[in-house]
């Protein structure tokens, strides 16, 4: 009996008729039935936007045929469009190199690429997704190459945006509380005057710093996989395909894509990705830090510091009326344990490189996309709904430094630490002012004292 070859090994699946995807597709969907959640949208949309360039390239190659990489190129346009977000049905928990994910690409171009040839979707000619939609390509250097292209345009278009609002608004009310005085803090207890002001350009600091950061991982983000197909090596792949492809992204995308450097660093390891996570946890900690400060001083109003007023977004609690809870700062902080707890995940899916191929692209991509979503919707909002309409109690804040104990640190210049410990303790045993306390002992001129106190130089 002649050996005969079978178009597919694995046998008949049973595909609905709306569905544009395939039999690879369709197995992956029933065999991994983990979470019920697909991998992000951006993903999907960066490796439409690599399969409309490899196929562009392809046909300039002339390894396609014009008709087939047209439609090819068509129907991944429809694809970045929303057009077929219902087409992709993997779930993130998959095979670890996502090859579910680019087959599901690859058969639903195809279907819609023959719909487009012949008014019928589905099938394997005339185009074929193997041979045609992934011609040139692997798995193994797509879903990388997809990774990278996602998070480098969220983080260009949506995360630095974001935290630019961010910084801006902090930096405004910066200067809006310049002339605040107010007590500072260390451990929570009483400490020398600051301005309301300078907390503020603190916070926009560390924002400023964060998007520092996070630019500075772009860098490696921009080495692309591409071209080094299942190992590496570039095997079946034409030898100009990844350097034309990946010019043809750079020119779209407006970034600096470039081909990686060394294809098994590239398809072996995921540091960039554990890298920008990184940058996105320490962003992630600086928002909690903020959100929690500014819930700090704002709480009360009248027994707690009281010394900022936030917006009320939530005006009552469900059982006691008129409470105002800082319902944003908690939004904030919750983002930002999400994004520390996704920086563990990618981190650990950084050490699923094994020899030639990382096995955890799927869950790093899931978790990254998802850290960088996040982290620019809340400093967007946090902005917006918050920081904005951030007013002072000048009043609260003044008084507050006049009933401090830590004042007595100003006098130490002039009347030494041990007595100035002693005030402190007598002005808190009496329940009076330091500064009352030090006029009626006498320790020093009224002028003098008032002058130090207020932190003044002399005249």
């Amino acid at each position: 009996m002649p050996f005969r070859i079978e178009s597919d090994s694995m046998g008949e699946v049973k595909i609905p008729e709306s569905a544009y995807y395939g039999p690879q597709t369709r197995r992956a969907k029933d065999n991994f039935p983990v979470s019920g959640r697909t991998l992000p949208r951006e993903l999907i949309h960066a490796l439409a936007l690599i399969k409309v360039h490899a196929a562009a390239v392809n046909r300039d190659l002339g390894l396609l045929d014009d008709a087939v990489a047209d439609a090819v190129i068509r129907a991944a346009t429809e694809v970045r469009e929303n057009r077929f977000d219902d087409q992709f049905v993997v779930d993130v928990f998959q095979t670890g190199s996502g090859t579910s994910t680019n087959m599901n690409m690859n058969e639903v171009l195809a279907s819609r690429a023959n719909e487009i040839l012949t008014g019928k979707k589905g099938g394997r000619s005339p185009v074929h997704p193997n041979d045609h939609v992934n011609l040139g390509q692997s798995s193994n250097d797509l879903i990388p190459s997809a990774l990278h292209v996602a998070a480098a345009l969220a983080i260009r278009d949506r995360l630095v945006p974001g935290l630019r609002r961010l910084h801006d608004a902090l930096a405004e009310k910066a200067r809006a509380f310049a002339g605040i005085k107010k007590i500072g803090r260390t451990h929570l207890q009483d400490a020398l005057p600051v301005t309301l002001g300078q907390e503020f350009s603190g916070y926009a600091r560390q924002v400023e710093l964060g998007i520092g950061r996070v630019q500075g991982a772009l860098t490696n983000l921009y080495e692309l996989a591409l071209g080094g197909t299942a190992v590496g090596t570039g095997a079946n792949a034409h030898p100009r395909f990844a350097a034309d492809v990946i010019a043809r992204i750079r020119a779209e995308t407006g970034l600096p894509f470039v081909e990686a450097t060394d294809h098994f660093e590239a398809q072996g390891a995921q540091d960039a990705a554990v890298e920008t996570s990184g940058a996105l946890k320490v962003a992630a900690v600086s928002l909690m830090k903020i959100a929690n400060d500014i819930r700090w001083m704002a709480s009360g109003p009248r027994c707690g510091l009281g010394e900022i007023n936030l917006p009320a977004l939530q005006p009552g609690s469900s059982i006691m009326p008129g409470k105002v809870n800082p319902v944003l700062c908690e939004s904030v902080i919750q983002a930002a344990m999400q994004v520390i707890g996704n920086d563990t995940v990618v981190t650990l899916g950084g050490t699923g490189g094994v020899l030639e191929l990382n096995l955890a692209l799927p869950v790093i991509a899931d978790n990254l996309i998802e850290s960088i979503s996040l982290m620019a919707a809340a400093s967007r909002v946090f902005a917006e709904k918050c920081i904005d309409g951030i007013t002072a109690n000048a009043d609260v804040c003044s008084a507050n430094i006049e009933k401090s104990l830590a004042l007595a640190t100003l006098l130490v210049p002039r009347i030494g630490y041990d007595r100035a410990a002693a005030l402190a303790k007598a002005a808190h045993d009496s329940g009076k002012t330091v500064r009352e306390t030090a006029m009626e002992a006498g320790l020093l001129p009224e002028a003098e004292l008032n002058r130090l106190l207020n932190d003044k130089e002399p005249d």
